[in-house]
């Protein structure tokens, strides 16, 4: 499912976009599965077509999606590249993250905690 928070500083377009990219990277969005049409999505998101069609097209050119003229849009039959592309990206923040708490005085210790304490709530599995 696809929310559009009306806070958030990204573009609507853009938001859609992270929505499509995060549900094939999950594989909720099985490969050359079709997506809503345009007017369709509009509708159920209540926003414009055109915000529809250029995510679509924003996400066409990223190799998420495919169209096929006349039979809709469809995700790409490789989702697994999205998602190392999405993990590398989360991996690269947290290497940033990591850097600052550490210029502010955190250890490695603390830095574990924090990470084995966050894996806990989120029901996360060590070994």
């Amino acid at each position: 499912m696809i929310v559009i928070d009306y806070k958030d500083r990204r573009p609507i377009y853009e938001q859609i976009m992270a929505g499509v990219e995060d549900l094939a990277a999950r594989g909720a969005l099985s490969p050359d599965s079709q997506l809503p049409s345009v007017r369709q999505l509009a509708m159920e998101l209540s926003i414009n077509p055109n915000t529809i069609q250029r995510a679509y097209s924003e996400l066409e050119k990223a190799g998420v999606i495919y169209s096929v003229k006349g039979k809709g849009n469809f995700v790409t039959a490789n989702p697994g590249r999205l998602r190392e592309e999405k993990l590398r990206s989360l991996l690269e923040e947290m290497a940033r993250q990591v850097t600052r708490a550490m210029e502010l005085g955190a250890t490695e210790e603390q830095l574990e905690q924090w990470l084995r304490q966050t894996m806990d709530k989120r029901g996360g599995k060590r070994e």
